[in-house]
């Protein structure tokens, strides 16, 4: 049954002109919308977290309302990869800011929306200060570091923010707020309470995404930042909203506070929480770890070795090193391809950068390959170190 509608989180203070009458007059004629409501969006500001994946459509389409205010936190340049779901960004825009190619798409989209860029990575030491200068943040990062960095910063600030994850055909949205009004504060750490072991779930890097389901969830994600600004319809607030495009089907869960969730009163370092690798897979890698460059040394030198690539058999299609042979890494986590290794040369794993040879360095030192090396940087540091004409994904 729906719940109370929220109060609007902006005032109606700015005021429409005869050019935003005419440019917003879909918005103006829908009862729940009206004028009230567009000077509501008019007035907001609205902090995205990210112009990738899911803040490509999230600010056009924030934009295109007539949001008053965005704010873009991006660091990272436009790359090729990038264009098969980030929308914002065009071919031109290689080699560019990805924050100023979206400041520019916004421009000519619509000229009289206010864009701030914070070209800067989101850290403990900033985001509770700048979460304060908006009303809103929208989190589309792909790590879980920035996840819980955006939660606990949306807390002490008092921000309500909007969640969204993809990965290959799924995704998810929410809404996230501590200090709701009647008591309805729920949290990422009402469903996250504790950050995944390293490596259990790929990042949208080394699984893949479908770029289309990019514009999927991020609709909703600013169908969820309209009515939390103008205060009308059942927000996702308490309700996580999962999509899986293969079968095209949406299903809501009702979300619950955690029993032992204790209020935020300070920021961690969140990558030491999350952790990119295990602690068992640095202790492996320490003194165990190689270069391309070395590792194209020992193959010129006819030294023999079992080079093992650990990745998927669709990364494999894509492109891998001459000479090695593919087992990807679960298989050699859970046992199985233990006894196809052998034990009486050296064995070099590897994978897209680094990450997962790692963790399946750490099982085989467990299980006595004492001579398991890996390859620091994986295919990537081949292909930029040794053979450049090698693609890259």
């Amino acid at each position: 049954m729906p719940t109370r509608p929220l109060p609007p989180l902006v005032e109606p203070t700015a005021e429409l002109t005869r050019d935003d009458v005419s440019r917003y007059s879909r918005h103006l004629i829908i009862p729940e919308v009206g004028v009230d409501g567009q000077k509501r969006l008019r007035s907001a500001r609205v902090l995205v977290i990210g112009a990738g994946g899911l803040g490509s459509p999230t600010l056009l389409y924030l934009a295109a309302a007539g949001v008053g205010t965005l704010g873009i936190v991006e660091f990272d340049e436009v790359e090729s990869s990038n264009l098969q779901r980030q929308v914002i960004h065009g071919e031109s825009d290689i080699g560019r800011p990805k924050a100023e190619s979206a400041r520019d798409a916004i421009r000519e989209l619509n000229s009289g929306v206010q864009v701030r860029l914070h070209q800067t990575r989101l850290d403990s030491d900033n985001a509770v200060a700048l979460f304060g200068e908006y009303d809103l943040v929208i989190d589309g990062t792909d790590n879980f570091a920035t996840r819980y960095l955006v939660n606990d910063a949306a807390s002490l600030a008092g921000k309500p923010y909007v969640y969204g994850s993809i990965f290959r055909f799924e995704g998810q949205v929410s809404v996230f707020w501590e200090n709701a009004p009647d008591d309805r504060g729920i949290t990422y750490r009402d469903l996250y309470p504790q950050a995944p072991p390293p490596g259990l779930v790929p990042s949208c890097s080394e699984g893949g995404v479908l770029g289309v389901l990019c514009a999927s969830v991020a609709s909703i994600m600013v169908t969820e930042a309209v009515k939390l600004i103008t205060g009308i319809g059942d927000s996702l607030l308490g309700r996580l909203m999962v999509h899986d495009a293969l079968s095209m089907t949406y299903e809501t869960v009702k979300l619950r506070r955690h029993p032992d969730r204790r209020p935020v009163t300070g920021l961690i370092d969140y990558h030491a929480f999350c952790g990119v690798v295990s602690a068992e897979a640095e202790a492996a890698a320490a003194g165990s770890t190689i270069t391309a460059r070395q590792l194209h040394a020992m193959l010129a030198a006819g030294t023999e070795i079992a080079l093992i690539d650990v990745r998927e058999p669709a990364e494999w299609d894509i492109v891998h090193i001459d000479g090695a042979t593919l087992i990807p890494k679960d298989r050699i986590l859970s046992g199985e391809a233990l006894a196809e290794l052998p034990h009486h040369k050296p064995i070099v794993l590897h994978c897209k950068s680094g990450a997962r040879s790692a963790e399946a360095l750490a099982a085989l030192k467990k299980a006595g390959f004492a001579d398991a090396t890996h390859l620091h940087g994986g295919v990537l540091a081949w292909a930029s170190q040794v053979d450049p004409s090698l693609p890259v994904y």
